[in-house]
Formats: C-alpha cells, structure tokens, sequence
C-alpha cells in the first residue's frame, strides 16, 4: 500500500533531511502532480527492450542465444536474461509461459508471437507504435520492423 504524504507539511514539521530518510529507507513520497511508482513488471520489461534494442544489427543464427548472434527466440530469451527473468528456449515456449493479453493492454516489453493456426513461429519484443525488435531470418540481422501481420498475440513476461 502506498501512503500519500503531503510533502510541503511533512517539510516544515520534520525536515528536508527526514523526508529524505523516508525515502532512501524504503518510505514512498507521492509529491503532488508527481508519477505512481513504477511496477517491477514494467521495469523487467523495459531492461529487455533495452537489451533487444543495444544488439542491433547482430546477425541471425538459426538456435543461437547470443551474445553475439541470435535467432528470434534467442534475442528474447537473452533479453529476459538480462533482465532478471527466465524464459524456455522457443517461441511457442515462451508463448506458453507469458500471461496473455489483449492489444490494447500491451506495454513496450511484452512479447508479441506471430501464429499460423495453433502454432507460434515467431516472437519479438514490442518496441511502441506498431513496432519490434526481433531477429527475422537467416541474412538478417535484429533491427527494429513494423509489425507486418494481424495474426499476432501478445504475453506479458510474469
């Protein structure tokens, strides 16, 4: 549960060195106008796009997780990895791991899985507006695509 506390007040009565405390011991401060606290969720997310994201232009190798080659699996994995979560080694693994969720629900970091029929041929790391980062096929490299098919699903990393 977070406490709102009314910083001007607890400024004058207790000082700038007390609130502070609160805030390095592990008290929350909400100032007013200021954001929610973050969840941890999100944080994991977003260390894994910016993993994904710093690998662009590293080549695509059928099985591989890195840290110089990946395939699609690979690169989500790794990312995961990285930040502090674990992930099964395919695409329809890790399909299977992740929490569905709807595309208006989906966040920079989720997974998105493309499908044809039942089964998961390939995922990325959703990077906003449309966007992912993934390593497409043997010749490419990871980079940054527009999704390119409605046959798509999304999973949050639990």
């Amino acid at each position: 549960m977070t406490a709102q506390i009314d910083l001007p007040l607890l400024l004058s009565r207790a000082g700038a060195v007390s609130a502070l405390t609160l805030a390095v011991v592990g008290g929350t401060l909400v100032a007013p106008g200021g954001a929610a606290p973050a969840q941890a969720v999100t944080t994991h997310a977003t260390r894994a796009l910016e993993v994904a994201a710093s690998k662009r232009g590293a080549p695509y190798g059928y099985g591989a997780t890195g840290p110089h080659l990946f395939d699609c699996s690979g690169l989500t994995q790794y990312s995961y990895k990285k930040a502090g979560k674990r992930l099964p080694r395919t695409a329809q693994q890790q399909y299977n791991r992740t929490r569905r969720i709807s595309a208006a629900e989906r966040q920079r970091g989720d997974l998105v899985f493309f499908h044809y029929g039942g089964h998961v041929y390939h995922v990325g790391i959703y990077a906003g507006r449309g966007r992912i980062w993934h390593s497409p096929k043997t010749g490419s490299v990871v980079r940054r695509d527009k999704i390119w098919s409605s046959s798509v699903r999304y999973g949050r990393v639990r």
